[in-house]
Protein backbone atom coordinates (compact mmCIF):
# COMPACT_ATOMS: atom_id res chain seq x y z
CA UNK A 1 0.00 0.00 0.00
CA UNK A 2 1.39 3.36 -0.98
CA UNK A 3 1.78 5.75 1.95
CA UNK A 4 -0.46 8.85 1.67
CA UNK A 5 1.57 10.90 4.12
CA UNK A 6 4.83 11.76 2.39
CA UNK A 7 3.95 15.07 0.69
CA UNK A 8 6.12 18.01 1.71
CA UNK A 9 4.52 20.21 4.32
CA UNK A 10 4.41 23.23 2.00
CA UNK A 11 1.94 21.39 -0.23
CA UNK A 12 -0.50 21.33 2.68
CA UNK A 13 -0.66 25.08 2.52
CA UNK A 14 -1.54 24.86 -1.16
CA UNK A 15 -4.37 22.41 -0.45
CA UNK A 16 -5.57 24.63 2.35
CA UNK A 17 -5.67 27.67 0.09
CA UNK A 18 -7.86 25.76 -2.39
CA UNK A 19 -10.45 24.71 0.20
CA UNK A 20 -13.74 26.40 1.04
CA UNK A 21 -14.52 27.94 4.45
CA UNK A 22 -11.56 27.27 6.73
CA UNK A 23 -11.66 25.31 9.94
CA UNK A 24 -10.74 27.79 12.65
CA UNK A 25 -8.54 27.44 15.76
CA UNK A 26 -6.32 24.66 14.41
CA UNK A 27 -2.64 24.51 15.25
CA UNK A 28 -1.47 23.28 11.86
CA UNK A 29 2.07 22.57 13.04
CA UNK A 30 0.82 20.51 16.00
CA UNK A 31 -1.53 18.66 13.65
CA UNK A 32 1.30 18.02 11.17
CA UNK A 33 3.64 16.71 13.85
CA UNK A 34 1.14 14.08 14.99
CA UNK A 35 -0.86 13.14 11.90
CA UNK A 36 1.56 13.45 8.97
CA UNK A 37 4.29 11.04 10.05
CA UNK A 38 3.29 8.11 7.85
CA UNK A 39 1.38 6.27 10.57
CA UNK A 40 -2.17 5.57 11.64
CA UNK A 41 -3.50 5.66 15.18
CA UNK A 42 -5.10 2.37 16.20
CA UNK A 43 -7.22 2.05 19.36
CA UNK A 44 -8.76 -1.22 20.50
CA UNK A 45 -11.77 -1.53 22.79
CA UNK A 46 -13.47 -4.18 24.88
CA UNK A 47 -16.96 -4.14 23.39
CA UNK A 48 -20.20 -5.00 25.17
CA UNK A 49 -22.78 -4.88 22.39
CA UNK A 50 -26.48 -5.21 23.13
CA UNK A 51 -28.29 -7.26 20.47
CA UNK A 52 -31.47 -9.35 20.49
CA UNK A 53 -32.16 -8.43 24.11
CA UNK A 54 -28.82 -9.62 25.47
CA UNK A 55 -25.36 -8.19 26.10
CA UNK A 56 -22.64 -9.66 23.84
CA UNK A 57 -18.90 -9.54 24.42
CA UNK A 58 -16.84 -8.45 21.44
CA UNK A 59 -14.11 -6.24 20.12
CA UNK A 60 -14.10 -2.79 18.55
CA UNK A 61 -11.27 -1.03 16.74
CA UNK A 62 -10.91 2.62 15.74
CA UNK A 63 -8.32 3.49 13.10
CA UNK A 64 -7.71 7.20 12.51
CA UNK A 65 -5.45 8.20 9.62
CA UNK A 66 -5.04 11.15 7.26
CA UNK A 67 -5.36 10.72 3.50
CA UNK A 68 -5.44 12.73 0.29
CA UNK A 69 -8.99 12.59 -1.04
CA UNK A 70 -10.55 13.46 -4.39
CA UNK A 71 -13.23 16.13 -4.13
CA UNK A 72 -14.81 15.09 -7.43
CA UNK A 73 -14.74 11.31 -7.11
CA UNK A 74 -14.76 11.17 -3.28
CA UNK A 75 -12.16 8.40 -3.19
CA UNK A 76 -8.56 8.19 -2.01
CA UNK A 77 -6.20 9.75 -4.55
CA UNK A 78 -3.59 7.51 -6.17
CA UNK A 79 -1.33 10.45 -7.11
CA UNK A 80 -2.12 13.49 -4.92
CA UNK A 81 0.81 15.49 -6.29
CA UNK A 82 -0.84 15.51 -9.74
CA UNK A 83 -4.37 16.15 -8.45
CA UNK A 84 -4.00 19.90 -7.90
CA UNK A 85 -7.24 21.54 -6.75
CA UNK A 86 -9.03 18.20 -6.67
CA UNK A 87 -6.99 17.16 -3.60
CA UNK A 88 -8.47 17.49 -0.13
CA UNK A 89 -6.79 16.44 3.10
CA UNK A 90 -9.17 14.29 5.15
CA UNK A 91 -9.13 12.54 8.48
CA UNK A 92 -10.47 9.03 7.95
CA UNK A 93 -12.02 6.93 10.69
CA UNK A 94 -12.42 3.19 10.16
CA UNK A 95 -14.49 1.86 13.05
CA UNK A 96 -15.11 -1.89 13.31
CA UNK A 97 -17.26 -3.97 15.64
CA UNK A 98 -17.10 -7.75 15.92
CA UNK A 99 -19.26 -9.85 18.22
CA UNK A 100 -21.22 -13.11 18.21
CA UNK A 101 -24.94 -13.73 18.67
CA UNK A 102 -25.27 -17.38 19.61
CA UNK A 103 -23.88 -19.47 16.80
CA UNK A 104 -23.17 -16.73 14.28
CA UNK A 105 -20.90 -13.64 14.19
CA UNK A 106 -21.42 -10.01 13.24
CA UNK A 107 -18.76 -8.04 11.34
CA UNK A 108 -19.53 -4.33 11.07
CA UNK A 109 -17.50 -1.41 9.72
CA UNK A 110 -18.00 2.34 9.49
CA UNK A 111 -15.79 4.70 7.44
CA UNK A 112 -15.95 8.49 7.78
CA UNK A 113 -13.97 10.96 5.64
CA UNK A 114 -13.88 14.48 7.14
CA UNK A 115 -11.96 17.44 5.65
CA UNK A 116 -9.10 18.55 7.88
CA UNK A 117 -8.89 22.20 6.86
CA UNK A 118 -12.23 22.93 5.17
CA UNK A 119 -15.05 23.59 7.63
CA UNK A 120 -17.61 21.30 5.99
CA UNK A 121 -19.48 18.12 6.82
CA UNK A 122 -17.94 14.71 6.24
CA UNK A 123 -17.44 14.24 2.51
CA UNK A 124 -18.30 10.56 2.53
CA UNK A 125 -19.63 8.02 5.02
CA UNK A 126 -20.02 4.29 4.43
CA UNK A 127 -21.17 1.41 6.61
CA UNK A 128 -21.36 -2.33 6.07
CA UNK A 129 -22.68 -5.24 8.09
CA UNK A 130 -22.09 -8.94 7.48
CA UNK A 131 -23.67 -11.81 9.37
CA UNK A 132 -24.89 -15.24 8.43
CA UNK A 133 -28.34 -14.03 7.33
CA UNK A 134 -26.76 -11.72 4.73
CA UNK A 135 -25.05 -8.39 4.23
CA UNK A 136 -25.94 -4.73 3.77
CA UNK A 137 -24.12 -1.58 2.71
CA UNK A 138 -24.88 2.15 2.96
CA UNK A 139 -23.01 5.01 1.31
CA UNK A 140 -23.56 8.74 1.84
CA UNK A 141 -21.85 11.25 -0.47
CA UNK A 142 -21.85 14.95 0.34
CA UNK A 143 -23.28 16.91 -2.59
CA UNK A 144 -23.25 20.43 -1.11
CA UNK A 145 -23.85 22.03 2.28
CA UNK A 146 -25.21 19.28 4.54
CA UNK A 147 -27.01 17.48 1.71
CA UNK A 148 -26.12 13.83 1.17
CA UNK A 149 -26.94 11.47 -1.66
CA UNK A 150 -27.59 8.09 -0.06
CA UNK A 151 -27.48 4.58 -1.49
CA UNK A 152 -28.64 1.69 0.68
CA UNK A 153 -28.27 -1.96 -0.33
CA UNK A 154 -29.78 -4.61 1.90
CA UNK A 155 -30.90 -8.23 1.83
CA UNK A 156 -34.11 -7.23 3.70
CA UNK A 157 -37.15 -6.89 1.43
CA UNK A 158 -38.51 -3.93 3.40
CA UNK A 159 -35.31 -1.97 2.82
CA UNK A 160 -34.41 -3.33 -0.60
CA UNK A 161 -32.04 -1.23 -2.73
CA UNK A 162 -32.79 2.46 -2.31
CA UNK A 163 -31.47 5.87 -3.36
CA UNK A 164 -32.56 9.10 -1.68
CA UNK A 165 -31.25 12.40 -0.28
CA UNK A 166 -30.90 13.74 3.27
CA UNK A 167 -30.00 17.22 4.47
CA UNK A 168 -28.47 17.29 7.96
CA UNK A 169 -25.17 16.78 9.76
CA UNK A 170 -24.24 13.14 10.31
CA UNK A 171 -23.71 11.79 13.82
CA UNK A 172 -20.78 9.78 12.45
CA UNK A 173 -18.96 13.03 11.56
CA UNK A 174 -18.80 13.85 15.29
CA UNK A 175 -16.16 11.15 15.88
CA UNK A 176 -13.73 13.07 13.67
CA UNK A 177 -14.75 16.47 15.04
CA UNK A 178 -13.69 15.25 18.48
CA UNK A 179 -10.19 14.70 17.10
CA UNK A 180 -10.09 18.27 15.71
CA UNK A 181 -10.91 19.51 19.22
CA UNK A 182 -14.07 20.04 21.32
CA UNK A 183 -14.39 23.64 20.05
CA UNK A 184 -15.25 22.16 16.64
CA UNK A 185 -18.23 20.20 17.99
CA UNK A 186 -21.71 21.72 17.57
CA UNK A 187 -23.75 22.19 20.75
CA UNK A 188 -27.41 22.78 21.47
CA UNK A 189 -30.33 21.40 19.48
CA UNK A 190 -29.58 20.43 15.87
CA UNK A 191 -30.79 17.96 13.29
CA UNK A 192 -28.59 14.86 13.06
CA UNK A 193 -28.55 11.74 10.92
CA UNK A 194 -28.20 8.89 13.46
CA UNK A 195 -25.12 6.67 13.14
CA UNK A 196 -25.13 4.27 10.21
CA UNK A 197 -24.10 1.27 12.33
CA UNK A 198 -27.03 2.01 14.63
CA UNK A 199 -29.25 2.07 11.55
CA UNK A 200 -28.27 -1.53 10.79
CA UNK A 201 -29.88 -2.52 14.10
CA UNK A 202 -32.96 -0.27 13.98
CA UNK A 203 -33.66 -0.72 10.22
CA UNK A 204 -35.14 2.79 10.28
CA UNK A 205 -34.28 4.63 7.06
CA UNK A 206 -31.66 7.34 7.70
CA UNK A 207 -33.39 10.69 8.22
CA UNK A 208 -32.78 13.89 10.23
CA UNK A 209 -33.63 13.59 13.90
CA UNK A 210 -33.63 16.36 16.52
CA UNK A 211 -30.80 15.94 19.00
CA UNK A 212 -29.34 17.86 21.94
CA UNK A 213 -25.54 17.99 22.00
CA UNK A 214 -23.56 18.83 25.15
CA UNK A 215 -19.92 18.82 26.16
CA UNK A 216 -19.67 17.63 29.78
CA UNK A 217 -16.68 17.64 32.06
CA UNK A 218 -15.66 14.20 33.30
CA UNK A 219 -12.60 15.30 35.29
CA UNK A 220 -9.48 17.42 34.83
CA UNK A 221 -8.23 15.13 32.04
CA UNK A 222 -11.33 14.03 30.11
CA UNK A 223 -14.44 15.58 28.56
CA UNK A 224 -17.60 13.86 27.39
CA UNK A 225 -19.58 14.38 24.20
CA UNK A 226 -23.26 13.64 24.90
CA UNK A 227 -25.76 13.33 22.05
CA UNK A 228 -29.38 12.98 23.20
CA UNK A 229 -32.01 12.38 20.53
CA UNK A 230 -35.36 13.95 21.36
CA UNK A 231 -37.63 11.30 19.81
CA UNK A 232 -35.28 8.65 18.41
CA UNK A 233 -34.70 6.90 21.78
CA UNK A 234 -30.92 6.97 21.41
CA UNK A 235 -28.12 8.54 23.44
CA UNK A 236 -24.42 8.53 22.53
CA UNK A 237 -21.68 9.37 25.04
CA UNK A 238 -17.99 9.58 24.13
CA UNK A 239 -15.15 10.24 26.61
CA UNK A 240 -12.06 11.86 25.14
CA UNK A 241 -8.89 13.59 26.28
CA UNK A 242 -9.11 17.35 26.73
CA UNK A 243 -5.63 17.87 25.34
CA UNK A 244 -4.46 17.29 21.77
CA UNK A 245 -4.70 14.83 20.03
CA UNK A 246 -8.00 14.26 21.92
CA UNK A 247 -7.81 10.47 21.96
CA UNK A 248 -11.05 8.55 22.52
CA UNK A 249 -11.05 6.28 25.58
CA UNK A 250 -14.68 5.19 26.05
CA UNK A 251 -18.04 5.23 24.29
CA UNK A 252 -21.55 4.34 25.33
CA UNK A 253 -24.69 3.89 23.24
CA UNK A 254 -28.05 3.78 25.01
CA UNK A 255 -31.26 2.64 23.32
CA UNK A 256 -34.50 2.95 25.26
CA UNK A 257 -37.21 0.41 24.42
CA UNK A 258 -40.92 1.19 24.35
CA UNK A 259 -41.29 -0.47 27.78
CA UNK A 260 -38.73 1.96 29.24
CA UNK A 261 -35.94 -0.62 29.59
CA UNK A 262 -32.53 0.45 28.35
CA UNK A 263 -30.10 -1.49 26.17
CA UNK A 264 -26.58 -0.20 26.81
CA UNK A 265 -23.61 -0.84 24.52
CA UNK A 266 -20.14 0.18 25.74
CA UNK A 267 -16.59 0.28 24.44
CA UNK A 268 -13.65 0.71 26.85
CA UNK A 269 -10.21 1.29 25.39
CA UNK A 270 -7.61 -1.35 26.20
CA UNK A 271 -4.67 -0.40 23.95
CA UNK A 272 -3.48 2.27 21.52
CA UNK A 273 -0.59 2.55 19.09
CA UNK A 274 0.60 4.60 16.12
CA UNK A 275 1.83 2.32 13.34
CA UNK A 276 1.99 1.99 9.54
CA UNK A 277 -0.20 -1.10 9.67
CA UNK A 278 -0.40 -1.44 5.85
CA UNK A 279 3.30 -2.38 5.87
CA UNK A 280 2.87 -4.94 8.68
CA UNK A 281 1.51 -7.91 6.74
CA UNK A 282 4.06 -10.66 7.42
CA UNK A 283 3.48 -13.58 9.77
CA UNK A 284 6.00 -12.10 12.16
CA UNK A 285 3.90 -8.92 12.39
CA UNK A 286 1.17 -10.72 14.33
CA UNK A 287 3.09 -9.58 17.42
CA UNK A 288 1.48 -6.18 16.93
CA UNK A 289 -1.90 -7.79 17.43
CA UNK A 290 -0.73 -8.94 20.84
CA UNK A 291 0.48 -5.41 21.64
CA UNK A 292 -2.96 -4.09 20.70
CA UNK A 293 -4.62 -6.89 22.74
CA UNK A 294 -6.53 -8.06 19.68
CA UNK A 295 -7.96 -11.56 19.51
CA UNK A 296 -5.83 -14.06 17.51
Amino acid sequence: MKSPFLLPFYLLLFFLSCSGPKRQNMDTQEWHNYWYQGQAEISTFDLLQYRYGEEREGEAVMIFVTEDFSRKKQVKLDDPEQAGRDAEKVLKLNFTKEFKTGIYPYHMMLSVFSPVYANTSAMKITASSQEWCGQSFTQMNLSGGDRYKVKLFSYFEEEGDEEFSITAMAEDHLWNLIRFGPEHLPTGEINLIPGLLEQRFSHIQPAPQKALIRINRVDSTYDELEVDYVEYNRTLKVHFEKSFPHQIIYFEEIHENEDGNQEVTTGERKAIRQIDYWNRNKKSDTRYRRELQLSP
